[in-house]
């Protein structure tokens, strides 16, 4: 990716912004649409492959800005048929997507950070440390690079999007407007450790899934898995996801990363149903996948098959998610971008 003190990237932009800066540069703002729709639904990397531009205007257009598109620079696929992509930024920032093929739903859980501050001990990306943030633009690279057509996009890769929230709203805007890659928003979808203040921006400012990784329904517990917890208290977001008026398509859920004998036991099964019994809050139960050296086990799937059955019939919402990816270190929470680089 070109980089240039005096050259800007389109890529995470949005119509007024980028009407603004054509603008600025002499070139007239009724092309801003035309040029974002070849940035977001062709993914072109030049200015040079737009075709029903005046060239005298691309000319000018590749004097002051650049798309701020690139692909991965390696990808590994899984037996399962699951892909990791490896990017990297202007400065260095390694980070990864996965995509997901079943059936006519093609998913990609993408990343909104370079590693995590949050610290979570269950997965591997909180344990990589931060690096830094990715821009709105990266944040959509990885959808927008993509060889394949997405049909179903989550924030559920690296990073916390609480902690770039500013970012991660652009991107979201991008994602789902009709000038940008039009994804129904009821098919965009962001996983957060449950930041307060940024759980209120993303229930006001957008009208995407949300998802809370709890780990735990009791605070002490949860303090000690999940260190944000001692700021940012689970019940707090969780209220706000019972109080909250959604539309009829809007969804909000609750992770929870199952481990033998730590969060498995029945007194988490009845904290989990009392606390959400009565809610349209369904429960995503997910496999365990070990960071490093950890000593800790995932449940076996009989236990998480039981808490499926004792949650459903309490009138809990609740699935099992399959693990995906597992050979290539691509399941949910293995994402490190500390790996030797593939193709």
């Amino acid at each position: 990716m070109r980089e240039s003190v005096n050259v800007l990237s389109l890529a995470g932009l949005g119509l007024t912004e980028t009407e603004d800066l054509l603008a600025h540069s002499y070139i007239d703002r009724r092309y801003a649409r035309r040029i974002l729709y070849w940035i977001y639904k062709k993914g072109i990397s030049t200015f040079s492959e737009i075709n029903d531009i005046p060239k005298d205007v691309l000319s000018a257009l590749s004097d002051s800005f650049i798309t701020g598109l690139s692909e991965p620079v390696s990808t590994v696929v899984s037996a399962d048929g699951t892909v990791r992509h490896l990017f990297t930024t202007g400065k260095d920032l390694l980070h990864e997507s996965v995509f997901i093929p079943e059936g006519k739903r093609e998913t990609v859980c993408i990343s909104v950070q370079s590693g995590c501050r949050m610290g979570c001990r269950f997965c591997a990306t909180g344990q990589s440390g931060w690096k830094g943030n990715l821009t709105a633009g990266e944040i959509v690279n990885q959808v927008v690079s993509l060889p394949q057509k997405v049909t179903h996009v989550v924030l559920m890769g690296m990073g916390e999007p609480g902690d770039n929230i500013d970012e991660v709203l652009k991107a979201l805007k991008v994602l789902t407007a009709e000038w940008g890659m039009a994804i129904g928003k009821s098919r965009v979808t962001v996983s957060t450790v449950g930041i307060t203040p940024a759980v209120k921006r993303l229930l006001e400012e957008t009208e995407c899934n949300i998802t809370l990784s709890l780990y735990s329904p009791f605070p002490g517990e949860r303090r000690k898995a999940v260190p944000a917890e001692n700021a940012w208290p689970y019940k707090e977001t969780l209220d706000l996801m019972k109080t909250f008026r959604a539309g009829r398509y809007r969804r909000f859920t609750v992770a929870y990363v199952m481990i033998k004998g730590k969060n498995d036991t029945d007194k988490h099964l009845e904290e989990l149903k009392r606390l959400l019994s009565g809610t349209k809050i369904r429960v995503n139960l997910l496999p365990y996948h070990r960071p490093g050296t950890d000593s800790d086990c995932s449940s076996d799937n009989e236990t998480m098959m039981r808490f499926k059955h004792l949650l459903v019939t309490s009138g809990v919402g609740a699935s099992v998610r399959k693990s995906r990816g597992l050979d290539i270190e691509a399941a949910c929470g293995m994402l490190a971008a500390g790996r030797t680089k593939q193709s």
